[in-house]
């Protein structure tokens, strides 16, 4: 069962869906031996992820090894509809639909539960939070989760905390896979082809500022560099703020940075980063655009308490006049950029392919291990085996220790 836009897109979803799967080896290798094994036989899994075409490959490898699938969106704004078109074509339960109304977007959420999955794959932890809030006659029968961001792994570590999470949740997020490569390589580039893709602006010679530098800040700082930006960072941890200056940053309070901005990117996972006399101080001219998962970070409310008139000037591009004259724009509605903008399409397929293979690898490690409720880190072997299937599809070969410097390396005793 499906309820998506319109199937007559289905034949150029599938087209872009195979495009995808050419540049996700690794996945394609965990798909041809769930195909063998069968490990989600009689298993349903249910999925709240940005729905575009990685992810329908990602839904595809866990049908291969037995599941029923039901995926929904994560975002009312990045959903591909030539995308879940190809996905229920291909015998994928698809439900949703690109600029879903905050009602649909919990209705399709709820669509998922209604198959009673074994196992959730979360994006930013909106369908957990419905499952404990909502559903919680289906609790005894979800034996795991698997969260992918930052900030769904945030809220659901908080969840604990208070003794409200009351399934095991492997934070996938924190898997060496995810994080070092599709929050700083993935987050930085797609960040950029969306904003360029959106604006067609020149980065080079602007002031970029990045709130934020945690991985997906990094990538999106360097890639800021690289494009001939001179780049500006705010930070509250004393540590990254350090590590950003020796980097080669500025850094400065945000109340400062926004001075100088051209382009202002927030990537914190927070609230109320840009907010109230932020806007009052910012040079006309300036775009504000978000990277992280909620459309949080730049307080809409307050710039549009602060404006005459807002007006579309170009898809996912809202002008905003103040009152003194000067012009703000703001992409994608503060929504995540690199896929909420219409011209956003998310990481590329080679990003997605290790941290999708993380996903559909720590799903088989729910139904293969009876695991305690609570926050658990995707387990260090899974990340192994998926790095070093990526080398293999590279043509990558690396060295291997010899019994000797195993035996140096584990004897304690051995000196000058």
């Amino acid at each position: 069962m499906s309820k998506v836009r319109n199937m007559n897109l289905a034949d150029e979803g599938i087209k872009k869906i195979k495009w995808v799967q050419k540049h996700m080896p690794v996945l394609e290798h965990i798909k041809k031996e769930f195909e063998r094994t069968k490990p989600f036989e009689g298993i349903t899994i249910g999925s709240c992820l940005h729905l575009e075409p990685k992810t329908i490959n990602l839904g595809l490898t866990l049908q291969a090894g037995g599941a029923e699938v039901a995926m929904t969106g994560c975002n009312p704004l990045s959903t591909h509809d030539d995308a879940t078109a190809g996905g229920a074509a291909l015998g994928l339960n698809m439900y949703g639909w690109r600029e879903e109304t905050e009602e649909e977007y919990y209705e399709t959420i709820n669509d998922v539960l209604d198959h009673k999955p074994d196992i959730i794959i979360d994006d930013g932890a909106d369908m957990i939070l419905v499952l404990h809030q909502e559903r919680k006659e289906l609790l005894s029968n979800v034996k795991g989760a698997c969260e992918e961001t930052t900030t769904g792994v945030h809220r659901l570590e908080a969840m604990h905390a208070d003794n409200a999470l009351k399934i095991p949740l492997i934070a996938v997020n924190d898997a060496y896979t995810k994080y070092l490569f599709d929050n700083r390589y993935g987050t930085g580039q797609s960040t950029f082809d969306a904003i360029m893709g959106t604006t067609n602006m020149l980065i080079a010679g602007k002031t970029v500022v990045v709130c934020g530098y945690g991985w997906c800040g990094r990538g999106v700082a360097v890639r800021a560099n690289g494009l001939g930006a001179n780049v500006i960072v705010t930070e509250v941890d004393a540590i990254r703020a350090l590590e950003a200056r020796m980097d080669g940053y500025r850094v400065m309070p945000t109340k400062e940075a926004v001075k100088h901005a051209d382009l202002l990117i927030t990537v914190t996972g927070n609230i109320n980063v840009v907010s109230g006399d932020d806007f009052k101080n910012m040079k006309d001219g300036c775009m504000l655009a978000n990277s992280g998962h909620f459309n949080v970070e730049i307080n809409r409310e307050d710039l549009e308490n602060q404006s005459v008139s807002i007006e579309e000037v170009r898809e996912s591009v809202e002008e905003f006049t103040m009152k003194d004259g000067r012009k703000i724009y703001l992409l994608a509605d503060g929504r995540l950029v690199n896929l909420a903008a219409e011209r956003g399409q998310g990481h590329p397929a080679e990003i997605m392919d290790l941290s999708f293979a993380a996903q559909a690898l720590s799903a088989k490690y729910i139904i293969e291990n009876d695991l305690d409720v609570g926050v658990i880190k995707s387990p260090d072997e899974l990340d192994y085996n998926i790095a070093g299937l990526k080398l293999k599809s590279m043509g990558i070969e690396i060295d291997n220790l010899s019994d000797r410097q195993n035996e140096y390396l584990n004897n304690w005793q051995e000196g000058t």
